[in-house]
């Protein structure tokens, strides 16, 4: 399993430096994505949903803009099932009206489509995932201008 929250590599004062910042901020849009870090964790409650286990994933969005990595969080409580059901949907594993036992160990290299945009939060821009995209509904050449794939980025 991936280390999401890595501690990076201490420097030494006479260290030489190269990388700038890294974010891409993708335009709104369906991209495809690949799922690249996946991590268990413990969602610990709040006054609208009880403890469950969560579900940290990062994915890889190789746009025209650039590579951008977007984190999802994913509650495994019967409150969020739809949106279970509709990563599974969008990686190929769950077809729709159909029932599925999650197969975690799957989903790191897993890829699919999403609808992403972004969201606000302390005076930043994010991207974020707005809607998963099951697999079968996916019409090949249906993404906006600017927002498809180079060919065989997968």
């Amino acid at each position: 399993m991936a280390d999401i929250n890595s501690m990076g590599e201490a420097y030494e004062w006479d260290s030489e430096i190269e990388k700038e910042n890294e974010f891409v901020f993708l335009p709104d849009g369906e991209y495809d994505f690949r799922v690249v870090a996946f991590e268990r964790q413990r969602f610990e409650g709040s006054e609208k949903m009880g403890p469950c286990p969560l579900a940290k994933l990062v994915l890889e969005v190789d746009a025209p803009v650039g590579t951008a990595t977007i984190n999802d969080r994913l509650l495994l409580n019967s409150k969020m099932e739809w949106k279970l059901s509709s990563f599974f949907g969008a990686i190929g594993q769950k077809r729709h009206g159909e029932k599925l036992k999650m197969d975690w160990s799957k989903v790191i290299g897993s890829t699919g489509r999403a609808k992403f945009g972004h969201r606000e939060y302390n005076g930043r821009k994010y991207n974020e995932v707005k809607s998963y995209i099951y697999k079968e509904d996916v019409v090949p050449g249906s993404a906006p201008a600017g927002a498809s794939f180079k060919a065989g980025s997968f």
